[in-house]
């Protein structure tokens, strides 16, 4: 493609070790050669054998240098590459080089960090938010994953849980919800209690049998080394030796919201994972999610991690639609004379 003449133009010559195939690091097709070329239009790559070179301004080119670095330090694991994976790695090397990001953590890092092998997959982060929110869970007693749907809150905090009861670091997993939903009750559905809350935790029942033998699951629930409960069942519980993960906390009150951080006991680890723009709270009561950021940040030992539309997992469209819906909300807030208008029974869940 024709370069502009005011821009510094620059070439690399990049040669990729015989112990990697091209077809690995070009794709099938050169699918993911496509995916580079259509990030970085206005550089011309070429290929021939092991050698790749690129010709194009000079900050492209330093990018693309980096990114067939990162490439092949991906593929000296065994992973192989993906385009997702090729996307993800481009955005954050952009991210750093526009100062968005420090750097301290490359792409390799991020898209190599194993969480859990488990059923014949591995699970691990996908984006820089994501290996930080690992990361911290790790490193502190109390972590927050806020942010939308498909940003991976819940699951990866259920893959940590699962690494913790696999290598012994706890005894037991509470897995947590508030039984609010979008114009439902508990009282309106048919069965028995256990049946009643089943709606709201199947989405961590789903997570479980991901990363665990399904058949090994009934048997951890009966020895009450799993534990899948509504919050209202955690009141008046020290939660000893236990790796906690309290859902959908955007839907719990101020009130609940105390009262299940202060069920934390010795040798145990909450995480709290939430959505606050999508909360089904009755209009007038305060969602405890929103307000427990003003209460607890800065606090030793609490953290939050703040995922966005770019650390959504799922489809693509997820992302936009996800991001289309914050231009709207925004749009309105000011036309309706701006201020946080609170969302009413009617909003459905993403």
């Amino acid at each position: 493609m024709t370069q502009s003449p005011t821009q510094p133009q620059a070439r690399a010559h990049i040669s990729i070790p015989a112990a990697h195939p091209m077809v690995m690091l070009l794709g099938a097709g050169d699918s993911l050669l496509r995916v580079i070329e259509a990030a970085f239009p206005a550089a011309d790559i070429h290929v021939r054998g092991n050698d790749i070179s690129a010709t194009g301004n000079t900050a492209d080119i330093a990018l693309i240098q980096r990114l067939f670095d990162e490439m092949v330090l991906v593929l000296r694991t065994g992973q192989p590459m993906t385009e997702d994976a090729v996307e993800r790695s481009i955005a954050m090397l952009k991210a750093t080089d526009n100062g968005q990001a420090d750097g301290t953590e490359t792409p390799a890092e991020v898209l190599t960090q194993n969480i859990l092998s488990s059923r014949g997959r591995t699970i691990r982060p996908k984006t820089l938010n994501q290996k930080r929110y690992v990361d911290a869970i790790d490193k502190h007693t109390i972590v927050f994953g806020i942010g939308p749907a498909g940003t991976g809150k819940t699951y990866l905090a259920m893959a940590k849980a699962v690494q913790a009861l696999q290598s012994k670091q706890v005894s037991r997993i509470i897995l947590t919800r508030p039984a609010v939903e979008a114009g439902e009750r508990l009282g309106f559905l048919p069965g028995t209690l256990f049946d009643k809350i089943d709606p709201y935790l199947r989405p961590l029942y789903d997570a479980l049998h991901d990363m665990l033998d399904p058949d090994s699951i009934p048997r951890l629930m009966a020895a009450g080394t799993i534990e899948v409960a509504p919050l209202a069942y955690m009141r008046g519980r020290t939660l000893n030796d236990a790796f906690i993960i309290l859902d959908e906390a955007q839907n719990t009150s101020a009130e609940q919201m105390k009262m299940f951080l202060t069920r934390l006991g010795f040798d145990s680890k909450i995480v709290v994972t939430g959505d606050i723009t999508q909360v089904d709270l009755p209009t007038g009561t305060k969602s405890g999610l929103r307000q427990v950021q003003d209460i607890l940040e800065g606090i030793d030992d609490v953290h939050f991690s703040r995922l966005t539309s770019q650390d959504v997992v799922r489809h693509k469209l997820v992302g936009r639609i996800v991001d289309a819906y914050e231009k709207y909300d925004s749009s309105k807030g000011e036309q309706d004379g701006g201020g946080h208008r609170g969302r009413g029974r009617h909003n459905g869940k993403q």
